[in-house]
């Protein structure tokens, strides 16, 4: 018997749940039944050039090796270990001959949400490789397990049911992350960081679409523009200008896939002052128009015509 050849992954591939769509490096997720997580299992090996995604990406071979070359990285992912890609990280997938493995993939937008993530948002932000025979490792197999498990079941609130798993994986590998800070690093920022930047981040939150300053934010939280700047950043590893655009752009993504609103309403519903400065930061953020985003995924989450493409 011939070895199964790596095959080329093509933009707007067919697979046998759904579809890949890549427009020039950038990869659209499509999602079903209105969730926003998708695993997908295959013993076909594959190669896939690089690209990016929103979507979390987490990788676990039961056979073969799963080669991922990122920016400044490489990885070679043995049958047991764990590889988690962040959002937004350029990457490309090349498997080994035999290979067999999950594909979990998923959009980080409800965990951010959650008043303590912004503490481990540098740890968020690099891959996750576990590669070594740990409890930990034991402990994160098991929570994808029960994921995978839950997802194929396709129970009432099995969305709802598969977060609640990938919750509990990021609070295991987030304590774990946390214990390795220096002791003296945590203390600070529990004690002037944790009470100010949560406050800040609940005001941003809920008035993401008022025009809010970087004055006005500080001034909030009672201290200088610069001193604020400064410990935002530390915190959540974005500045407060990052932060809130990508706030903005997380909404205006929601109402341009389960909504058919004008672009124009999108764009003042989000927290952006003119349809021009939203078409211009969405492009720089999402490499496509509103427009054009809403071409690719409305199709595909909107309820009358999902039946047709899954």
């Amino acid at each position: 018997m011939p070895k199964k050849q790596a095959e080329p992954a093509s933009a707007n591939s067919r697979f046998p749940d759904g579809f890949r769509i890549l427009k020039g490096r950038q990869e659209y997720i499509t999602y079903v039944d209105h969730s926003s997580i998708r695993i997908w299992e295959s013993d076909v090996a594959a190669h896939y050039d690089n690209h990016t995604h929103s979507a979390i990406e987490i990788i676990m071979p039961r056979q073969g090796v799963s080669i991922y070359q990122l920016t400044d990285k490489s990885f070679q992912v043995q049958p047991g270990e764990i590889l988690i890609v962040p959002s937004g990280c350029p990457h490309a997938l090349t498997e080994t001959a035999e290979t067999s493995r999950h594909l979990i993939l998923f959009e980080p937008n409800p965990l951010m949400t959650l008043r303590d993530i912004p503490a481990i948002a540098a740890m968020m932000q690099e891959p996750i490789y576990l590669d070594t025979d740990t409890p930990l490792r034991a402990e994160a197999t098991a929570l994808l397990r029960e994921l995978i498990a839950c997802y194929g079941r396709r129970e009432p609130m099995w969305n709802t049911q598969c977060y609640g798993y990938i919750l509990r994986l990021y609070a295991l590998l987030g304590r774990e992350y946390l214990r390795s800070v220096s002791p003296s690093a945590q203390a600070v920022r529990h004690r002037i960081d944790s009470p100010i930047i949560n406050s800040a981040i609940t005001y941003i939150n809920e008035h993401y679409m008022d025009e809010i300053s970087l004055d006005e934010i500080a001034a909030f939280a009672g201290f200088s523009k610069y001193y604020f700047s400064r410990i935002f950043k530390s915190f959540t590893g974005y500045s407060f200008t990052d932060y809130l655009t990508r706030k903005r752009l997380n909404v205006a993504v929601d109402l341009l896939v389960r909504t058919d609103q004008p672009i124009q309403t999108v764009a003042s519903a989000s927290g952006f002052n003119s349809t021009a400065t939203f078409n211009r930061v969405f492009r720089e953020h999402k490499n496509c128009t509103p427009t054009q985003f809403r071409a690719i995924y409305g199709t595909i989450l909107m309820p009358s015509t999902t039946a047709s493409i899954f």
